[in-house]
């Protein structure tokens, strides 16, 4: 595993004036990405993992948290709430296994919606992806999840239905 990539740790605000801080997960964030995944709506989670779990399995929060920052790189953002901090989403990237293209995926908490952070977290993803050699980004998108697709095409992602599941959509970017 590489070193802990302290240089994407960002401090941003958000459209309301709220400070985030955009940072690497760490192995130690288990418990905040569970809470995480907890607290979104069933929609939300059905959204991001294409099923409807309610937690994170042992083994699946292991692979979402203890990553290596170059082939796998999750960003969270992150809040205080009460001395207490709070992740209010979630970017990552996981390469291919060529290693020069990637595969994106989000989640926002559901009450930080409209607040800008998704773009912070997308725009951070991005930018970390291609310092670290990838050179193409995509995406499958359920074709329901409209607010997604709008999203990526904002961020200059192509969106085509992909021709082998008409429910679904695939997003590609040049970085």
């Amino acid at each position: 595993m590489a070193d802990y990539p302290v240089e994407l740790v960002r401090q941003r605000v958000l459209f309301d004036g709220s400070p985030v801080t955009i940072r690497p997960i760490r192995a130690e964030d288990a418990p905040l990405e569970q809470d995480f995944v907890k607290h979104l709506s069933a929609d939300s989670r059905y959204k991001r993992f294409m099923s409807t779990l309610n937690e994170l399995p042992p083994g699946k929060l292991k692979y979402l948290t203890e990553i290596d920052y170059v082939r796998h790189l999750a960003l969270v953002a992150i809040v205080e709430r009460d001395g207490q901090e709070v992740e209010i989403g979630v970017a990552r990237y996981v390469a291919g296994p060529q290693g020069d293209d990637c595969e994106f995926a989000i989640a926002i908490d559901d009450d930080w919606r409209g607040s800008g952070v998704a773009g912070i977290l997308m725009l951070s993803l991005i930018d970390a992806a291609r310092a670290r050699g990838m050179k193409t980004m995509e995406a499958f998108i359920l074709s329901a999840n409209d607010k997604m697709i709008k999203f990526a095409r904002q961020l200059g992602f192509t969106v085509r239905r992909d021709p082998d599941d008409p429910g679904m959509m695939h997003a590609v970017r040049t970085l």
